[in-house]
């Protein structure tokens, strides 16, 4: 049996039996990967570590895996990252919701890719730090994480263009057919885009901009990953934002 160190995100869990549970992580080691953890719902006392394995929680681990497992094993695991408001705020843990999810459904990849991570960790954080703009945030999140899936726009914005979807582009010439982004949500993406999330307080959305925004870039994915679609936590952000 080979041991090894690594940091993970939790994605999603699922019950397994009366007392155990299969945790998919994305890692810095390994890409997606799934766990098994035995006995954490036994009546020994193993709450605390349930805890940890809440959706987009950060966690720092000593990992176990053998040809005769099917799955990885935790030898040791603790907190990677210290929420601080994250799991007190129902924007906040709706957004985490949302984002784990996403990643969920669109990320199968069993290699390391260091990009994806680091996004995704420092995205943790800047959502747990975050004071303004929290109701942009899975805007800003969406926008970004196509950089790392493979179809950003793929040219540079120009005033009152249009977004072509289906080629990728910023364009002032409207297209033949109707995978279109409008002028106001495709200067919505730029400025996601190119905005510091530190400063998401700075772009000034209101509730029927927000969601315009969120159904295109809804569409926008549909066109490269149609899993996008069977995100249900969508609805739940809809209702809070």
């Amino acid at each position: 049996m080979k041991s090894y160190k690594a940091r993970g995100i939790v994605l999603n869990t699922l019950k397994y039996g009366e007392t155990s549970m299969v945790v998919h992580l994305l890692t810095d080691v390994g890409g997606r990967r799934s766990y098994m953890v035995q006995g954490i719902r036994s009546s020994r006392g193993h709450g605390s570590k349930a805890a940890l394995f809440q959706p987009m929680f950060a966690v720092e681990f000593e990992g176990l895996e053998s040809p005769r497992m099917e799955m990885h094993r935790f030898r040791e695991v603790h907190s990677g990252i210290v929420l601080q408001s994250t799991p007190f705020d129902i924007r906040k843990t709706t957004i985490a919701l949302f984002m784990a999810e996403v990643l969920y459904r669109l990320v199968k990849e069993s290699e390391p890719n260091a990009d994806l991570f680091d996004f995704v960790w420092g995205s943790v954080e800047a959502l747990d730090d975050a004071r303004e703009g929290t109701a942009n945030f899975h805007l800003w999140f969406l926008a970004n994480l196509s950089r790392f899936l493979g179809f950003s726009p793929g040219n540079e914005y120009m005033p009152r263009a249009l977004f072509d979807m289906r080629e990728g582009v910023f364009t002032t010439v409207p297209p033949l057919h109707s995978a279109v982004m409008d002028a106001d949500n495709a200067m919505i993406l730029r400025d996601l885009l190119e905005c510091d999330v530190k400063y998401l307080g700075e772009i000034g959305l209101n509730r029927n901009q927000r969601v315009g925004f969120l159904d295109a870039m809804l569409t926008y994915y549909g066109y490269h990953l149609d899993a996008i679609h069977a995100v249900r936590s969508i609805k739940i952000l809809q209702e809070v934002f």
